[in-house]
């Protein structure tokens, strides 16, 4: 079964998360996932929504998902998206 990785940011120290992001492709690659959507211009249909960023990568199962997450590659790069961004992440499980 699928399982997806959603990020949903809001930018707090752009030139931290834009050397996150320069880095990004080169480790998502190594790992079994595919970047679905990474839009900095949603349009939000309803409600409140105080973010900039939506990024969605699909995995084949959630063991997969948790390799890409738990990785040291990913774990090193992922210091400037912490420092850059304030994000929820989730997991979810695909139909």
């Amino acid at each position: 079964m699928s399982v997806y990785i959603i990020a949903q940011l809001k930018f707090t120290r752009r030139e931290r998360y834009d050397r996150y992001q320069s880095r990004f492709m080169g480790v998502f690659s190594k790992f079994k996932g595919k970047l679905l959507v990474a839009d900095a211009h949603p349009v939000v249909l309803e409600g409140e929504w105080p973010r900039d960023k939506v990024v969605i990568m699909e995995f084949p199962d959630d063991a997969a998902a948790r390799e890409f997450q738990n990785s040291p590659e990913y774990q090193e790069i992922s210091v400037d998206r912490k420092a850059g961004a304030d994000a929820v992440v989730l997991t979810v499980r695909g139909l």
